[in-house]
C-alpha cells in the first residue's frame, strides 16, 4: 500500500484526545455508572476472573504490558466492561474505538503512534476491521512497529515507525468472522457465556444499590429470570421498573411491579419479547417450522440480519425454541408449545399463550 506525504503528517500530528470513539461512547453512556471498575466488583464469570487476575498480576510484577487479549461473546455480556477493568487493574490508560470507525490506515496509525507505554487499546467489533488495517495490526501486535510507505513510484520509501508496548484487546460477537492470522496473534482468549439467573440476581442487587432503588428479593429473582442472561438487559429493565415503581407504587420494585412492568413492555416470564415470538410464529406459519435462511427470515419479520443473528437467535437457541441447521433455522416442539400450536393448528386463544 502507498501513502503520500500528507498521510505521514497526519500520523505525526494526530492529537492524543481525538474522539475516535464518539459513537462507541454514546451507546454505553447510560451504562457507565453501573459498570464495575475492578475484577472484585465484576459479578459472575468466575473462571474468567480467576485466570485474568493471574495474568494481570504476572504482567504487573514483570513491568510488562499484558498479552493481547481476544474477548468473544454475545452483546451486552460485559466485553467492554472487562476491557476497562483490565486497564484499571494494570494501572494503565485505555483508548477505545470500534472497527467501523476506523476507515483508513492513517486512522489506525494515528492512534497507535499516540498510545502510552503499557496502555490498553480496545477495538470493539474487531471482526469488521478492514483487511488493510488488519495487516497493519499484524506487525504492530508482534513487533510494536508499523511500516509506512511515503511517496510513489521510484521515489517511494518505507519508514518503520516504532510504537510503545501496548495491549490490544479485540472484542467480537462473531469469532468465526475474525481471520485466523489475526486471531492467532492474541495471547489470551476469553469467551463470555450467558449469565445464570443467580449471577444476574447479584448484578441486579448491586445496580439497585448504586441507583438507590429499593427492590425485594423476589423481584430481583423475577427480573433475573427475564433478563435473557444478559447484564445490559437486566440493568436496562431495572431502570424502567424503577420508573413503574415510582409512579404505580411506593418506589419499591416488588414482584408485582416486575410482572406489571414487563407485561407493559411486552416481555413474558421467559424473557421473550414480541419480536422473539414473531420470529417463531413466522417460521411456523410461513415456512412450516423451517428450515428458513437468515436473509429470508430477516425480510419476513422486518428485522436486520445482524440483529437477528446477534441478539434474538442466541437466546432463542439457548432456551431451546430454535435450532440452526445446514439448511437454515428451524423451530422446536418447545416453540409450538409456547405459542399454543398443536399438530400445526393454533390452539384456542383463551389459553393465554397467543399474543
Amino acid at each position: 500500500m502507498i501513502y503520500d506525504k500528507a498521510d505521514e503528517m497526519e500520523i505525526e500530528e494526530a492529537p492524543l484526545s481525538r474522539p475516535v470513539d464518539a459513537v462507541f461512547q454514546e451507546e454505553d453512556r447510560q451504562e457507565n455508572i453501573l459498570r464495575p471498575k475492578y475484577l472484585g466488583d465484576f459479578q459472575g464469570q468466575q473462571s474468567i476472573k480467576d485466570n485474568l487476575s493471574v495474568f494481570i498480576k504476572a504482567a504487573r510484577d514483570r513491568g510488562d504490558a499484558l498479552d493481547h487479549t481476544f474477548i468473544v461473546g454475545p452483546p451486552g455480556l460485559g466485553k467492554t466492561t472487562l476491557a476497562s477493568i483490565i486497564a484499571n487493574e494494570m494501572h494503565s490508560e485505555i483508548r477505545m474505538t470500534s472497527a467501523p470507525a476506523l476507515d483508513k490506515p492513517k486512522d489506525l496509525a494515528g492512534i497507535l503512534t499516540n498510545v502510552a507505554e503499557n496502555s490498553v487499546f480496545f477495538i470493539d467489533e474487531i471482526h469488521r476491521l478492514k483487511p488493510a488495517l488488519e495487516e497493519m495490526l499484524y506487525i504492530a501486535m508482534e513487533d510494536f512497529e508499523i511500516d509506512w510507505v511515503i511517496g510513489q513510484g521510484p521515489a517511494a520509501r518505507t519508514m518503520r515507525v516504532p510504537l510503545p508496548h501496548f495491549t490490544l484487546i479485540g472484542a467480537t460477537t462473531k469469532a468465526g468472522s475474525v481471520s485466523s492470522p489475526l486471531a492467532s496473534r492474541f495471547g489470551i482468549n476469553i469467551h463470555i457465556d450467558f449469565y445464570s439467573p443467580e449471577e444476574l440476581a447479584t448484578i441486579i442487587a448491586r445496580s439497585a444499590r448504586i441507583l438507590e432503588t429499593k427492590i425485594t428479593p423476589d423481584a430481583v429473582m423475577a427480573l433475573a429470570r427475564c433478563s435473557r442472561g444478559t447484564p445490559r438487559i437486566a440493568n436496562r429493565l431495572l431502570r424502567r421498573l424503577r420508573d413503574f415503581a415510582s409512579v404505580l407504587g411506593d418506589g419499591t420494585v416488588t414482584e408485582a411491579i416486575v410482572t406489571e412492568g414487563l407485561g407493559r413492555l411486552g416481555i413474558d416470564e421467559n424473557g421473550l419479547e414480541k419480536m422473539d415470538r414473531n420470529i417463531l410464529r413466522t417460521i411456523i406459519d410461513f415456512y412450516d417450522g423451517g428450515p428458513v435462511g437468515a436473509d429470508t427470515l430477516s425480510i419476513s419479520v422486518g428485522e436486520a440480519v445482524e440483529s437477528l443473528e446477534d441478539y434474538y437467535e442466541p437466546y432463542l437457541i439457548q432456551q431451546g425454541y430454535l435450532k440452526r441447521t445446514q439448511r437454515g433455522r428451524c423451530v422446536t416442539g418447545k416453540a409450538y408449545e409456547l405459542l399454543g400450536i398443536r399438530n400445526g393448528r393454533k390452539a384456542d386463544a383463551d389459553q393465554g399463550l397467543l399474543f
